[in-house]
């Protein structure tokens, strides 16, 4: 198998959707001999923020010296992205050999009777196998949907469940209301691991903790009486928390001092729990100012400002509107808005369009769930009175950076776009016409 099978390979086993259930994955990853027991791993749950808060622990424990596998969905500039170790994305050939063997034992499965595998199914396979192969010293991995369900609990206990920000999201999947939700994500949470939480709305700390004695598992919680001395920034923040004093991070993002907060608690609980993972303050330091995650109110570009951020949920986008009340206050700011229908995009329009000059849409390209750029802008329309559907990213870009001049672009909506919107905004600073 090369490259260009295994996508084709990949493309075709998309036609079995998307299918919460451990019963396919506990066979899938038997039959591969269960590689995911070999691994240690910090398991993260949540609505906002599980990305953020994978990239902080993970890029800590590389300082640190570990070998330390993370796993992320979705990916932003390339598939095999998904698969890292210290922050090294799978090869090629190694994603092959990964899929060859899952192939092999997939054709038994369905010969056995057994439902064939999704994507999500197979990519987890593949990246426990590659994990172990690599000889991690831990993984760091971010469940896909919900928790309880989802491909990834098929891990023994992890050494810590930790969930970010819970809210509403997926509700036609996990549930209406954010009791249900929280239930379904707490399902990450097993006998012998540490819980360690964001500060949670009431209703969903509350399902946590429940879940959390029922399994006998400590609960740690960020103690935001401990937060203090923040000091934000576009380039860099800082906060104290706790005995931990000046904490920088270039991460931007009013929500990001909590996550990295978080991220602490992660690490101080890891180090209580096994001798080996006691990080040195000095490399905890190191790795918090060292982290990058793209996609996550980043500044791409200049003149104009562009800021790319993942807001894809009402969650989101409050937070996404908070910030950028902070950050460019009296700016003009224009947006660029790309969604999957089956987001909450009324909603993301509502908190966020009185923020906006103007307001741009586009098509995510390449996604079946895409809601087309001239439907969404029929829905901005409602709301506010300048919108303009453009027919590319490219396009999008260009026209941004005429209307926003010294002002500021703001690209969210949807993670599936934003690779491509990202290397569109190099391409016109570096003056490449597409």
């Amino acid at each position: 198998m090369n490259d260009k099978n295994a996508m084709e390979y990949i493309e075709e086993i998309g036609k079995y959707g998307s299918v919460l259930g451990l019963e396919n994955m506990q066979e899938l990853c038997r039959r591969l001999g269960n590689p995911q027991q070999d691994l240690k791993f910090v398991h993260i749950a949540g609505t906002n923020g599980k990305g953020s808060v994978l990239a902080y622990v993970s890029t800590v424990l590389k300082c640190s010296g570990f070998q330390v596998g993370r796993y992320i969905s979705p990916t932003i500039f390339s598939y095999r992205e998904r698969i890292q170790v210290n922050g090294r994305q799978i090869t090629q050939k190694a994603f092959c050999q990964c899929l060859e063997q899952i192939q092999m034992v997939i054709q038994e499965m369905v010969e056995d009777g057994f439902t064939h595998p999704t994507v999500f199914e197979v990519e987890t396979a593949a990246a426990f196998l590659y994990f172990k192969e690599k000889k991690c010293d831990i993984v760091v991995l971010e469940t896909g949907l919900g928790g309880a369900l989802d491909a990834t609990n098929v891990i023994p206990a992890p050494l810590v469940a930790v969930f970010a920000s819970i809210s509403m999201d997926h509700m036609q999947v996990l549930g209406d209301t954010l009791t249900e939700i929280a239930q379904k994500k707490a399902g990450i949470i097993k006998k012998g691991c540490t819980v360690v939480s964001m500060t949670q709305q009431p209703e969903a700390e509350a399902v946590l903790r429940e879940k959390a004695k029922q399994e006998g598992c400590p609960f740690v919680c960020v103690e935001e009486q401990k937060l203090e001395k923040v000091r934000y920034g576009l380039k860099k923040q800082s906060f104290s928390y706790g005995e931990l004093q000046k904490l920088e991070i270039c991460l931007a993002g009013q929500h990001q001092i909590r996550n990295a907060a978080l991220a602490a608690e992660v690490l101080n609980t890891l180090g209580k729990l096994r001798r080996e993972f006691q990080i040195p303050e000095k490399k905890l330091r190191q790795g918090l100012l060292q982290t990058e995650w793209k996609g996550r109110f980043t500044i791409i570009g200049k003149n104009p400002c562009f800021v790319a951020d993942g807001a894809h949920n009402e969650d989101g986008a409050r937070k996404l509107a908070e910030s950028l009340e902070f950050y460019f206050t009296n700016k003009k700011i224009v947006y660029i808005m790309g969604v999957l229908r089956d987001k909450e995009y009324d909603r993301m329009i509502r908190l966020t369009h009185g923020l906006a000059e103007h307001i741009i849409t586009v098509t995510p390209p390449d996604n079946p769930r895409a809601m087309h750029a001239y439907e969404l802008a029929s829905e901005v329309q409602k709301y506010h009175p300048r919108v303009t559907a453009a027919d590319s990213i490219e396009e999008a870009v260009e026209l941004s950076s005429l209307l926003a001049r010294d002002g500021v672009v703001v690209a969210f909506g949807s993670l599936s776009y934003l690779g491509d919107l990202i290397k569109a905004v190099e391409n016109r600073d570096k003056g490449v016409v597409v």
